[in-house]
């Protein structure tokens, strides 16, 4: 069985999202004032309800929010995993 690793560490989710070809975004209707709104990682094919924002946008808001990033490496099978998924990182210590 695969564990669920927990990080606040930006250059970790970078890597994490880079290795699997994932892009900072959010979603498209949430967005406050042009800014970020909820956190989310794209892969392709792109989904068309979100939009793309620069990490540094994502990870200011990452931050402001106070989320942490739950995440798994490789599936039960060994394959590169891309489950992911933002919580508070209070409930998470």
């Amino acid at each position: 069985m695969s564990e669920a690793k927990v990080t606040t560490n930006h250059s970790k989710i970078r890597r994490w999202a880079d290795e699997r070809g994932g892009h900072p975004a959010t979603v498209k209707a949430t967005s406050e004032d042009g800014g970020a709104g909820i956190l989310r990682l794209d892969f392709d094919p792109k989904d068309e309800s979100l939009k793309n924002v620069s990490w540094d946008d994502f990870f200011q808001k990452f931050d402001r929010e106070k989320l942490a990033f739950l995440y798994q490496d490789k599936t039960s099978d060994g394959k590169i995993s891309r489950f992911h998924k933002f919580v508070d990182r209070d409930t998470e210590k």
